[in-house]
């Protein structure tokens, strides 16, 4: 009878442990990963609207292996929230429920598993966040009017100053709003896994949010590692916590070098005035396109071609680190991509290109000189058409040459540099150089100097 009596309490305690809810805020099976240093990330935006018209999680799982070989290490994901419905122009950036994945990308199981997998390839993941606004018809509006802003007479708003009209404000003096908010980011945090947070409109919420929040992330992750990013060039938000925020500026200007309305040196000014007040272990996110970007002029187009578009990648990531790659430069995509639609790309076109993203990203990998804060020593060129800078690190040295210009320009070499046996990057060959160098059309030199 007792044995009996046993059998049945264990059999009891086991329907009882199968039928006990699920907890949302549950470890993910990949718990023991540790995303990279900021120092170290080089991340790959991930639009889902050009990977399928539905399941997109699915289909970008379906291409990890082809993602990890191109050397990235951080997956950025658009927003993968549902869409509102109200006011709509389909944008993804208009969240209807914080705590949920659209049907057109998956379910949240599909998001946990690509976590999963990234973290088991070595590659993190961050989510994009839109803090700034929701949709109309996000159910906090409906049971919380209170936590948007109103006009004068009382109705809710969309963002002042935008032609948002498919969102409604948030009012950040609300403290209940806000403590909703970083439940729905604590979410994604503790029941997915994720690895942090691109910020949407950071600039755009108070400083003192930011705060209060990732500190909390950041607390109930540990001892995980968060990387957060603001969308903004706020610099008081690297004080609140976050860890880069866009380039902006860079990216005019490399746009205005590579026209010819600027001179070379312009970049070194501007890299200079990006990052005088940063201080270390923080980082400007460099790109040449990204999803913003993207809907105006592919990069083939907006550098005036595809090596034009190559010559301005390396010198936007190659001068201070902080590297980004929209999903879809790496194939040469040549024409729009608006990421209100589905907008299909070719994945096996242009091996070649691909290819060389994947070298370029290898150097940036292999060299801590070219993705880090160390000493950087640019080079005048008289005839404004090559970009020469010496990054060093310790014992780690790479010369960057980029001739930005649709004509053949020499430059003299650094003295320290000249009349020296070096390695090209690019191809593995030691090259002699002497005390003057030539470049082809927008052709680019990664030179490794052992120290």
């Amino acid at each position: 009878m007792k044995r009996l009596l046993l059998i049945m309490l264990l059999a009891s305690f086991v329907v009882a442990v199968g039928c006990k809810p699920k907890d949302h805020h549950a470890a993910p099976v990949t718990e023991d990963y540790i995303a990279p240093e900021v120092a170290d990330v080089v991340m790959y935006q991930v639009n889902p609207r050009v990977f399928a018209p539905s399941n997109s999680f699915q289909v970008i799982l379906s291409r990890l292996d082809s993602i990890e070989d191109l050397g990235v290490n951080m997956l950025w994901i658009m927003p993968i929230y549902p869409i509102g419905e109200e006011k709509s122009k389909n944008s993804p950036y208009s969240v209807r429920d914080y705590k949920a994945v659209a049907p057109e990308y998956g379910t949240v199981d599909d998001l946990r598993m690509l976590v999963e997998s990234c973290h088991e390839r070595g590659m993190g993941v961050i989510l994009d966040w839109v803090a700034n606004h929701t949709a109309w018809d996000n159910v906090w509006l409906k049971e919380h009017p209170e936590w948007y802003t109103h006009d004068s007479v009382g109705n809710i708003i969309y963002p002042p100053g935008t032609d948002w009209t498919d969102v409604a404000d948030l009012n950040y003096d609300n403290k209940d709003m806000r403590a909703a908010m970083i439940d729905a980011m604590r979410f994604w945090v503790d029941s997915v896994g994720v690895d942090g947070f691109r910020c949407d409109v950071a600039d755009a919420v108070p400083v003192d949010f930011w705060t209060e929040c990732i500190s909390n992330l950041r607390a109930a992750a540990k001892p995980r590692r968060l990387i957060m990013l603001a969308e903004g060039t706020n610099l008081e938000n690297f004080t609140a916590g976050f860890d880069l925020n866009y380039a902006w500026d860079f990216m005019r200007a490399i746009d205005k070098v590579m026209k010819g309305e600027a001179r070379v040196n312009h970049l070194v000014a501007v890299d200079k005035n990006e990052y005088k007040d940063l201080g270390p272990g923080k980082f400007k996110l460099r790109f040449t396109t990204n999803h913003d970007e993207a809907t105006k002029y592919s990069p083939i187009k907006q550098y005036g071609g595809v090596r034009a578009s190559m010559a301005a990648f390396v010198a936007t990531t190659m001068l201070h680190g902080g590297m980004l790659v929209y999903g879809s430069q790496e194939v040469g995509y040549p024409e729009t991509i608006n990421f209100f639609k589905y907008v299909p790309v070719n994945w096996n076109a242009n091996s070649e290109l691909r290819e060389e993203y994947k070298k370029l990203i290898a150097v940036y990998n292999e060299h801590p000189a070219l993705r880090s804060s160390g000493k950087v020593t640019a080079y005048d060129d008289d005839e404004n058409s090559v970009l020469c800078v010496d990054r060093v690190l310790n014992n780690d040295n790479v010369l960057v040459i980029v001739n930005v210009r649709n004509h053949p320009s020499s430059i003299d070499v650094p003295g320290m540099w000249s009349n020296k046996t070096v390695t090209n990057l690019m191809t593995g060959q030691d090259v002699p150089l002497g005390k003057k160098i030539t470049l082809e059309p927008y052709q680019y030199l990664l030179l490794y100097n052992l120290k």
